[in-house]
């Protein structure tokens, strides 16, 4: 278990006692803070206890009362969030996200992780999270086009594309992004294409951007498998999630010569001996929103669904989660080692517990946290911006080549600071720092702000 530096531990009382009862803000907060120690005794400057104290507290936090009317026309009452975290880099950039556990902490927690992951990308922007406790699941498409113009009605006062920049995140797509750009543009009487991204291509958005989070964590996991001279293909991989990021984080790998050998859902998870099906898979979640254990009865024998339980008893040499945060505890980290893996790198936000990044980092795995290994996401969103802010349309094979890049760098960024800093191989060190360093220059440049 990591500890904090003795300097340090007061700024994470006051973080502790002034944001109560937000665990996962508490979390993401503690695994920075223990990260520091290192930057404090090498380089004596950046004990800031006021900078650090302001770099763990939002600029700005926003909650509104969403109502809306279902399909029976009956009123409903749903909350809306905007964290504007930090924006010494840049505009506020973040996704919005749709799901009934949303509430303040979790926003918190997703908007300071996103101060650290944006600096990371080496591009003009700051940190924000956004969301609701709205469950899109079971809504027709009026009701969800009803809601998402609700929330804009709110959101729009706060956001811009000098301002704040917002995306999709958890049960928010191009649909979503489409009803909430329709009301942007209706409420402000501009065409304003920079202000959201994650747009459909017909009005502004970029080719890439819906796999760019997926394609980004499997271009860090073979960054990662080069340093140590090994080769993603002919490798056993079990993904979490069926998603967006999973899906297209499945699709690399594949192209790497990875074999997937099972993906999941809220429901349970399937697994196919002979290599997931993902054009399958695409037909389920991207055309008929349905539920994975659709997979079994549509692909026929070879493979089985299981409800419940845990993805991570399948055994694999890579494990990527792409679902949500906590997801792989201590138990499944402890089945996951005990099975050969060799790396994890984190496609959602936060999907390992500190119990598990401990196991990981004890047994000598490869281990990449959501900050660094899913960036891919907001660097093609940054990207998004720039075409926009210059009227351009980018090519898919342009735009990856971008996004690979990005990645390439972002690894070498961690791998060399966790060296540069004592903790060679630690990339969870090596990210939290090198975003730190990022951020809180930026900082000390602006003055007290």
């Amino acid at each position: 278990m990591n500890t904090i530096n003795e300097k340090l531990q007061p700024i994470l009382n006051t973080v502790l006692h002034r944001n109560a009862g937000e665990a996962e803000f508490h979390q993401a907060a503690r695994e920075v803070l223990e990260s520091l120690g290192p930057v404090i005794a090498k380089k004596p400057e950046y004990f800031d206890e006021a900078l650090i104290e302001r770099i763990c507290e939002p600029e700005r936090q926003i909650i509104f009362r969403v109502p809306w009317i279902d399909d029976n026309n009956q009123v409903q009452i749903n909350r809306g969030f905007r964290v504007q975290f930090n924006s010494a880099l840049g505009p506020y950039k973040g996704g919005i996200r749709f799901h009934p556990t949303v509430n303040i902490g979790i926003i918190k927690f997703l908007g300071f992780e996103q101060v650290f992951k944006n600096a990371l990308t080496g591009l003009p922007i700051g940190g924000g999270k956004g969301g609701s406790d709205f469950d899109p699941k079971g809504k027709s498409d009026h009701e969800i086009m009803r809601f998402c113009q609700s929330f804009m009605t709110e959101l729009h006062r706060h956001i811009g594309e000098y301002v704040d920049v917002p995306a999709g995140d958890i049960g928010v797509g191009a649909r979503e992004v489409g009803y909430m750009f329709g009301m942007y543009k209706r409420l402000n009487n501009r065409f304003e294409a920079g202000v959201l991204t994650g747009k459909s291509l017909v009005y502004g958005g970029s080719r890439a951007r819906k796999e760019a989070t997926g394609f980004g964590t499997a271009y860090f996991v073979r960054s990662m498998l080069d340093v140590k001279g090994v080769d993603v293909a002919g490798k056993r991989c079990v993904v979490s999630g069926s998603g967006n990021v999973a899906i297209y984080a499945m699709e690399k790998i594949m192209s790497f010569g990875g074999k997937v050998v099972a993906c999941s859902d809220s429901g349970g998870y399937v697994v196919d001996e002979n290599g997931i099906d993902l054009d399958l898979v695409k037909q389920i979640k991207e055309v008929r929103r349905g539920r994975i254990s659709e997979y079994v009865e549509l692909r026929g024998d070879g493979c089985h669904y299981i409800t419940g339980g845990s993805i991570w008893d399948v055994p694999c040499e890579i494990a990527l989660p792409c679902a949500t945060q906590n997801e792989l505890n201590g138990r499944d980290a402890k089945t996951l080692v005990e099975n050969g893996v060799i790396a994890v790198a984190e496609g959602a936000n936060m999907p390992c517990t500190p119990e598990a990044v401990d196991l990981f980092e004890s047994a000598k795995v490869l281990f990449a946290p959501g900050k660094a290994a899913n960036a891919g996401g907001v660097a093609t969103s940054a990207l998004e911006m720039q075409q926009n802010a210059s009227r351009d349309s980018w090519s898919f094979a342009k735009t990856e080549g971008r996004l690979e890049e990005i990645m390439a760098n972002i690894h070498t960024a961690c791998h060399e600071t966790a060296e540069e800093y004592g903790a060679p191989g630690n990339y969870v060190v090596g990210a939290n720092i090198a975003g730190f360093v990022r951020v809180a220059d930026a900082m000390r440049a602006l003055g007290v702000i």
